[in-house]
């Protein structure tokens, strides 16, 4: 029986991109696609299609033990959810008639934009009062804290909204989960506390992946003899980067991850522009 080199090696890559994905809080989906396409020469489309299958199995081991916690807030999650996920068809679809160059030029740029936003820290007054639509749909929520439930307003809906259709967009378009984007818009523009943003965020991104994985898998861009093993690294990878999270020297990690993510990005559109 031969040894399956090739599995063990993307399975070994995806690992890394789990560990350190975790690690800096950008998640191994945006790593895995450029080492696949630039490490082992996959089309940047099979990859994509990968990448989301990561991307919705580390999101949901991530997602239960936030709601378990009670921090995640649900209701609003899953209004936000109605954007993302008809945002992500439509990119997946975009994705499948775009061609490789030009997907891998915009995937570069989308890596050099999450670089900047993640780097981008301001902070965030609270509002006084929720937004009138916040309060119709019930998307204000609580956090615990050690006199009880804190509640929290929401504003700016519309804008979250329309921002949230956009991190679809790039989601299925890109294979990524596009959490970047989805903090931006629940933090920034809505307001919402940002322990909560996180924490919902996580579980937005696997639903979000999983509603523009289907036209991958359609479309024929879903290879199950490559998504096994990545699904399978970045999975081992994230689940042992939360383990060393609290030891390791993230603030170095942090900045040595984001200067690479940085020189990968301009190879992928030069590999693009080629």
């Amino acid at each position: 029986m031969t040894v399956p080199w090739f599995d063990l090696a993307v399975a070994g890559a995806s690992f890394f991109a789990g560990l350190i994905g975790a690690l800096v809080g950008l998640g191994g989906g945006i790593i895995v696609t450029p080492l696949l396409v630039l490490g082992f020469g996959i089309d940047i489309r099979y990859a994509m299609g990968a990448a989301l299958a990561s991307v919705i199995a580390t999101s949901s081991g991530a997602g239960a033990a936030y709601l378990r916690d009670g921090i995640s807030n649900m209701r609003a999650g899953m209004f936000l959810c109605m954007a993302t996920t008809l945002g992500a068809v439509a990119g997946a679809m975009l994705a499948t008639a775009l061609d490789a160059d030009v997907l891998s030029v915009v995937f570069g740029a989308a890596l050099l934009v999450t670089v900047g936003l993640s780097i981008w820290k301001r902070g965030v007054k609270p509002p006084d009062h929720s937004d009138p639509l916040a309060e119709r749909f019930r998307l204000t929520g609580s956090l615990p804290g050690p006199n009880g439930p804190e509640p929290y307003p929401v504003a700016g809906v519309l804008p979250g909204f329309g921002l949230m259709a956009l991190a679809g967009v790039l989601s299925g378009l890109l294979g990524i989960g596009s959490g970047a984007f989805k903090v931006v818009a629940m933090d920034q523009v809505m307001k919402i506390p940002f322990k909560v943003t996180t924490a919902t965020s996580n579980f937005m991104i696997g639903v979000t992946a999983a509603a523009s994985v289907g036209v991958y898998l359609r479309r024929g861009y879903f290879d199950p003899a490559l998504v096994g093993p990545v699904a399978l690294g970045v999975l081992a990878g994230a689940f042992v980067g939360a383990k060393l999270l609290p030891v390791a020297p993230v603030k170095i990690l942090r900045a040595v991850f984001l200067t690479a993510v940085t020189a990968i990005a301009v190879q992928m559109i030069l590999n693009g522009l080629k």
